[in-house]
């Protein structure tokens, strides 16, 4: 199965199902992460797209931006490969966690509290906080000294940002992931396109 129907079958209905899954994933296999029951009641809540083990697509998936499903040919017959998919994202999210414990370390309680405080202001709108997030993260970008490419760094700040702020206040889960997705998704989305066709 190609990589172009793996990024296929995570745009469904236009979302941005690739970017929750991505994260979602991040913080299952990240180390240290304090607030696995609130991460899995995402899935019961119908924020993360798939059930543990499977991604629950059927064949009746359809794109809304063309009106395409995604899937390949088998026999002139449509076929999915849920399984092929899950393996790939655990093995990018997995990748992407080594990095992350790494720029854990490097990341102040100072940074992670702030960002919190704007999370607990119910005033502040979604892109005003998906903003602060952005700041947070390129600030962040520039203070952390590293070698790889700009957007990968950021995107694994973004999601050790995630884990921090939810390891924190475990509580606020909900609101940091989906600002987190809203962030990466309008900032870094070409970016991890490009990744998973690697």
């Amino acid at each position: 199965m190609g990589l172009t129907v793996f990024f296929l079958m995570f745009k469904i209905n236009g979302s941005v199902q690739m970017e929750r899954v991505l994260l979602y994933t991040f913080l299952e296999v990240s180390s240290d992460c304090k607030f696995r029951e609130q991460l899995h009641s995402l899935q019961s809540q119908g924020i993360v797209p798939f059930p543990k083990g499977s991604y629950g697509y059927d064949d009746e998936v359809e794109l809304q931006t063309d009106g395409n499903r995604s899937g390949h040919l088998q026999n002139g017959e449509l076929v999915f490969d849920p399984e092929v998919n899950e393996e790939v994202i655990r093995i990018i999210a997995a990748q992407l966690a080594e990095i992350g414990d790494q720029f854990d370390k490097e990341i102040k309680a100072r940074v992670v509290n702030d960002l919190a405080q704007h999370f607990l202001n119910e005033n502040l709108s979604g892109e005003e906080i998906t903003q602060r997030m952005s700041e947070a993260v390129e600030g962040l970008a520039r203070a952390i000294p590293s070698d790889m490419e700009q957007e990968k760094a950021m995107l694994v700040l973004a999601m050790v940002l995630t884990k921090k702020i939810a390891n924190t206040m475990p509580s606020l889960l909900q609101r940091v992931f989906s600002t987190t997705v809203n962030y990466i998704s309008q900032q870094l989305h070409n970016y991890i396109v490009r990744m998973l066709r690697e």
